[in-house]
C-alpha cells in the first residue's frame, strides 16, 4: 500500500488485508466526514451485516472501560476477534478524543484480535459520536465478529446506544438507590443487560433487588434483561456476562428482532443525515448576500422575521 494513499477504496482494501495503519485512516476520514466519507460509506453499506454489535453506556466511573477490557480478555480465551470503539469526549481545541480509554486497556493494545479506537464525540449530547455508525460499518465490512461500542458518560445514561447497537449493556454500581428510580423509564427502554459492576462493594444486593423490583413492575416482552454482578478489575463475572450477551444475540436472531432492529437504524441513520443536509442548507441561506439584504429591512422595521424566512425560502429570489 501507497503510504500517502488517501483513496478510500484503496485504504479499505489495505486494511482487508490487515494493515492498522490503513485502518486508523479510515476511521480518522469517517470522523472527518465529506465526501471521503461518503465514498467508504457507499462502498461498504452492502458489504456490512455480519457483525454483532454491543452497546456498554451507564454513567461516569462505572467501570465500562474496565468491563470492557475483561470482556476483551474472556474473547481472547474463546478464540475470537473484537474490535472496540469508546466514544469520548472532545477536546474543545482540536475536536479530537481527549480521555483516550486505550489508557486502560493497555493488555490488548498489541494483541492483533482486538482493536481499540477512541472516538470523539465532537459536542454531541448524548454522548456518542455522529460518526459512530460509518465506523461500525467499517469495522463489521471488514470482518470483525464483534464490535463493542463504549460510550462515554455524560451523568445520564445514553439512549442513543440502544438506536445503534445489537445488544444494550446498562452498567451501574452498588449504591445507586435512588439515581435508579430516577432513571427508570430510560432504564427499561434500552436495557438488554443490567450490569452491577464493583459488585464486592457495599450494597451490591440492594442495588441487585431494586432493579429486579424495577424489572417486576415493569411491561416487558419475552426478554427481561438479566442482572449480571461483575468486579471489573479482576475479571470477576465476565465471562457470565458474555454468555448473557451471547444468549441475547441467539435470542434476537431467533425472534427476528435482529432484523427489526437493523431495520429500525436505518431509519435513524437516514433521518440524521438528512438533518444535517438540511442543517447545512440553512446555514448556506443564512450567509447569502439576499440575508443581508434582507436583515437591513428586518433592522428598519420593513417586515417581520416569518416574513423575511418566506423570502427566504422562495427560489426565484422575488419579494
Amino acid at each position: 500500500m501507497n503510504r500517502l494513499s488517501t483513496d478510500p477504496v484503496a485504504l479499505f482494501e489495505a486494511a482487508r488485508d490487515g494493515h492498522r495503519l490503513a485502518l486508523a485512516r479510515l476511521l480518522s476520514m469517517i470522523e472527518r466526514g465529506g465526501q471521503e466519507a461518503r465514498t467508504l460509506g457507499a462502498h461498504t453499506f452492502s458489504q456490512a451485516g455480519a457483525a454483532h454489535t454491543v452497546g456498554m453506556t451507564g454513567a461516569p466511573g462505572s467501570g465500562k472501560s474496565t468491563l470492557s477490557a475483561a470482556l476483551a480478555t474472556v474473547v481472547r480465551s474463546l478464540d475470537q476477534r473484537m474490535a472496540i470503539l469508546a466514544v469520548d469526549p472532545s477536546s474543545p481545541f482540536t475536536g479530537g478524543a481527549i480521555l483516550g480509554d486505550r489508557v486502560r486497556m493497555q493488555d490488548h493494545v498489541t494483541d492483533e484480535a482486538i482493536y481499540i479506537r477512541s472516538m470523539a464525540t465532537r459536542g454531541h449530547l448524548g454522548g456518542l459520536s455522529l460518526a459512530t455508525p460509518q465506523a461500525i460499518r467499517v469495522l463489521d465490512a471488514l470482518g470483525w465478529p464483534w464490535i463493542l461500542v463504549e460510550t462515554v458518560g455524560v451523568g445520564q445514561i445514553e439512549v442513543d446506544i440502544a438506536g445503534a447497537t445489537d445488544t444494550t449493556v446498562v452498567v451501574v454500581n452498588p449504591g445507586w438507590g435512588d439515581a435508579i428510580q430516577a432513571n427508570k423509564a430510560g432504564l427499561m427502554e434500552i436495557a438488554d443487560i443490567f450490569v452491577i459492576n464493583k459488585s464486592d462493594r457495599k450494597g451490591a444486593d440492594d442495588t441487585r433487588r431494586d432493579l429486579q423490583q424495577m424489572l417486576e413492575l415493569s411491561s416487558l416482552g419475552e426478554w427481561e434483561p438479566p442482572i449480571v454482578m461483575t468486579v471489573g478489575t479482576d475479571g470477576e463475572g465476565a465471562e457470565r456476562l458474555w454468555a448473557t450477551i451471547e444468549e441475547h444475540r441467539t435470542y434476537l436472531q431467533r425472534t427476528g428482532e435482529l432484523v427489526s432492529r437493523r431495520r429500525n437504524r436505518i431509519k435513524v441513520e437516514v433521518s440524521e443525515i438528512l438533518k444535517r443536509s438540511l442543517e447545512a442548507q440553512v446555514q448556506s441561506v443564512l450567509k447569502s448576500p439576499r440575508q443581508a439584504e434582507l436583515q437591513e429591512k428586518l433592522d428598519n422595521g420593513e417586515i417581520d422575521p416569518y416574513v423575511a424566512v418566506d423570502r427566504l425560502l422562495r427560489t426565484d429570489g422575488s419579494d
